[in-house]
């Protein structure tokens, strides 16, 4: 297919995104594109949640509630959006996303972000070891068969404090018992972005041109992500190098921690049979396992590039967001989302 440009496009063509729908706009990542989004102050954002919803939104955007049972009202409310922006828990119903997809498609949006925001799903390998990663490519495939919309996935690996945080079935990390299991030997590297840096990357996307100007154009535009991944990443860390960061945030030392070793292959397959057992835990356990495989399944930044640089997105320091997670630790934060 040949490069379209801006300058060829037919008269009244907009080149950059002016209206964005986002579901789960007070959920944990969706607060914090909403955020940034706003702060970037180039789009005007609505919340589309559902009738009755409880949830309290972020202030200065525009909120609809629908019932999204009914295809003809989810239509309307998505009705002159030029992206929706999908973020939903992994207990949301299945067949949400492809009500939301099949509306955006009948209100002629361009642009989807589906409920991707975690692993490189373009890995067939990783993708197919674990259920919730495997069961998303239908929902790409949907928007690419109903033909009115382009989605972009959002490959931004585990969030770092929430996942440092949550307990010992994520990083390993039981930060309350200073206690750790170590995949193998701890030193996998993966790719791991903060909460703050998904809601950056996000808005820089939607702050790019859709098209290029002309052929002399060389920056990047929305459209070079078309039906495909944007990569990125706070940090490409292995759990020793966590640990270490740990250590320096706690002012402890490795002999006050009671560290253990697992085979990464045998966690899986040991989450795996919790999960098919009825155990969500399971899920957890073996979706983490899984991203420390010494495949560099789980370190994109290695085997496909980071998109950091295109969208202008700064270094982060890890101590930080260390530090964050260990007050989420012990604070109960992140107690309702089990351990």
């Amino acid at each position: 297919m040949s490069q379209e440009y801006a300058n060829t496009q037919p008269q009244g063509f907009k080149n950059h995104i002016e209206n964005v729908a986002i579901v789960g706009a007070a959920g944990y990542s969706g607060k914090y594109i909403v955020e940034e989004l706003l702060r970037n102050g180039k789009q005007k954002v609505t919340a589309i949640t559902r009738e009755g919803g409880t949830s309290q939104m972020p202030a200065g955007i525009e909120v609809k509630k629908v019932n999204y049972d009914d295809h003809s009202a989810l239509t309307e409310a998505l009705r002159g959006q030029d992206v929706l922006i999908i973020t939903m828990g992994v207990r949301a119903p299945p067949d949400q996303q492809t009500k939301l997809i099949e509306a955006a498609a009948a209100a002629d949006v361009p642009w989807v972000l589906p409920n991707e925001f975690g692993n490189d799903n373009a890995n067939e390998s990783l993708r197919d070891d674990v259920m919730i990663n495997a069961v998303k490519t239908q929902y790409r495939e949907l928007i690419e068969k109903l033909g009115k919309s382009s989605w972009i996935g959002i490959a931004c690996g585990f969030w770092y404090e929430f996942c440092l945080g949550m307990g010992p079935n994520t990083y390993g990390f039981d930060i309350k018992n200073r206690s750790l299991v170590l995949f193998d030997e701890g030193t996998q590297a993966i790719s791991t972005s903060t909460l703050p840096q998904v809601g950056r990357g996000v808005a820089s996307l939607l702050g790019l041109k859709i098209l290029r100007d002309d052929e002399n154009d060389k920056s990047p535009c929305l459209s070079d992500f078309k039906n495909k991944f944007a990569y990125i990443a706070s940090f490409v860390v292995n759990q020793k190098q966590m640990l270490e960061s740990v250590l320096r945030v706690t002012k402890t030392e490795e002999k006050d921690w009671k560290i253990s070793h697992e085979s990464s292959k045998e966690r899986f397959q040991k989450g795996d049979e919790m999960f098919k057992a009825g155990d969500f835990q399971g899920l957890r356990l073996a979706m983490f396992a899984r991203n420390f495989y010494p495949d560099e399944s789980g370190n994109f930044a290695a085997t496909r590039g980071l998109d950091n640089d295109k969208l202008g997105l700064p270094k982060e320091d890890l101590d930080e967001y260390t530090k964050l997670a260990i007050q989420w630790a012990t604070d109960g934060t992140l107690e309702r989302y089990g351990q």
